[in-house]
Parts: structure tokens; C-alpha cells; sequence
């Protein structure tokens, strides 16, 4: 595919569904395209074309494919405890607001409630989990995933904690496990566009991890400025290990814990 091919097709999408990919990191789109072309035994660009700009269903179960949901429960276990152990006890506040921008299948979000749990912070913390794909959302507010997938996750959950069984957080049947509901009651999962919509709610703490490695500089700026906004003084951002901080972002968030990716906000009134 030529870059002028997928320059075209980005704005084709934009034009007709108003999603911007056109900033996007090219070299993941082009292979987020490829992906969606095999699975659907497409020979051309121009198949796919048509497929995306006259099935507005087909379009939105392919931007699944465009972009790879990639998330675990404890993914990197040092975040979890720097939080546990560190973070959260830092926070004044007697209620807790946290927002998980990009939360593809919901593990990430349910980690945060086990990890509230251990600091008595459950019922007092509500979250906000965002996605653009309607079918990652769909997963994560159901909670429910294979016990194939739930034995890949053992490891890091026993790093977190040795002496807990997953059955204490989910209930199994035969060949799937479902997230335990009182850590779904303060979870509000909403579809949002990290690059085109805006969020008015303020947070103690922002998960965007992986995320922004789909993004080239300018939406890097673009949501940078979001995360800033959206969080309340002293607050902290969580990137993920794949990511890297831009300049312009290092005026804005201040590194809390470069191991783990933490960063706080600095304030602009400073």
C-alpha cells in the first residue's frame, strides 16, 4: 500500500464517519490495514474500500483491527505496587476519581479496583473507562474472559498477590470467569475518541498506556493537552512502557517514577 493509498483512505473515513486516523503513526495503520484485508481474504485496497465507506457495521468491528487492543490484568506488577504502595497513600482526598483512557477489554480497569480494594479505597473511588472501539467496551463491561486467558495472567497477579486465589475476584464456570460485580458498581464505561473528544470531568489519576504509540507528534500534543487539562493538581499520568514522553509533554508532567512511567502534573500556574 502507498502512502498516497493510505492517505486517501484515511480521509475517505474521516469524511464519511468523522474519525480522524489521518495523524495516526503510519506504519501501525498500514499494518492495522493489512491485518483487516487478510481476515477478510481482501486482494486489493480497493475492496476494502468499498467495504469500509458502504458498511458503516463493517467499519466499526474493523477499527479493532486497525488498532490492537493490547492490555492484561496486573500488566507490569511495578506499577501496581508503586500505586498500592506509594501513590495512592500520597492522595489527600477522601474520594477518588480515575480515569483509564484507552481501556480496551476492561483488565486494566479491574486490576485498579483489586488494588483499591487492598487500601480500603473501593467504595470511595469512582472510575471512568473509555474507548473508541464498541466492542473492547462491550467485553469490559461484562468482564468476562476465558480461563485460557486468565492462566496467562496468573503470573503477575500472584507478583501482586502471592497469597490470594483468582477465585477471591471472579467467578469461574467451565471455560470462562467473570470479574466479581462490586468491582464493576463504580466503573462507567463510556466510547471516547482520545483525539477529537473532550472530557469535562477532573481526576487524581489518568491510566493512558500504549496509547499514544498509534500517534505522531501532533496528536501526541493534542492529547497531552487533554490529560493536562482533565487532571486535577498534583494528579498523575500513567504511561505504558512502550511509550515515550515528548518534549512538549515534559513542561506539563514532571517524572514521579521513570521505572514504572509515572508522571505528575505540573501545575501551569506554577
Amino acid at each position: 500500500m502507498s502512502d498516497e493509498e493510505l492517505t486517501a483512505l484515511m480521509q475517505a473515513i474521516n469524511n464519511r464517519y468523522g474519525l480522524d486516523f489521518t495523524n495516526y503513526e503510519r506504519t501501525s495503520l498500514k499494518r492495522g490495514i493489512i491485518r483487516l484485508m487478510m481476515k477478510h481474504n481482501m486482494e486489493s485496497i480497493i475492496e476494502l474500500w468499498s467495504s469500509v465507506l458502504r458498511d458503516n457495521e463493517f467499519f466499526l468491528n474493523a477499527i479493532d483491527d486497525l488498532l490492537v487492543n493490547l492490555t492484561e490484568l496486573f500488566r507490569n506488577p511495578d506499577v501496581w505496587i508503586k500505586l498500592r504502595d506509594t501513590v495512592l497513600p500520597e492522595i489527600p482526598n477522601k474520594s477518588l476519581k480515575i480515569w483509564h483512557a484507552g481501556c480496551s477489554t476492561g483488565e486494566e480497569v479491574y486490576t485498579m479496583n483489586i488494588v483499591l480494594e487492598t487500601l480500603n479505597l473501593l467504595n470511595r473511588t469512582k472510575l471512568v473507562a473509555s474507548d473508541l472501539s464498541n466492542k473492547a467496551l462491550a467485553k469490559a463491561k461484562k468482564g468476562d474472559y476465558s480461563l485460557v486467558t486468565l492462566k496467562q495472567y496468573l503470573v503477575p497477579f500472584l507478583k501482586f498477590l502471592p497469597e490470594r486465589d483468582m477465585e477471591d475476584y471472579f467467578d469461574f464456570q467451565d471455560k470462562h470467569a467473570t470479574i466479581k460485580s462490586k468491582y464493576k458498581s463504580n466503573v462507567t464505561f463510556k466510547k471516547h475518541n482520545l483525539v477529537m473528544d473532550t472530557m469535562e470531568d477532573k481526576f487524581d489519576i489518568i491510566f493512558c498506556r500504549n496509547v499514544m504509540i498509534y500517534f505522531d507528534e501532533t496528536l501526541k500534543h493534542r492529547v497531552l493537552d487533554l490529560l493536562h487539562n482533565c487532571l486535577k493538581d498534583d494528579g498523575y499520568l500513567i504511561i505504558g512502557y512502550y511509550d515515550i514522553m515528548p518534549d512538549y509533554g515534559k513542561d506539563k508532567f514532571g517524572i514521579y517514577d521513570v521505572k514504572t512511567r509515572i508522571y505528575r502534573k505540573i501545575s501551569t500556574t506554577n
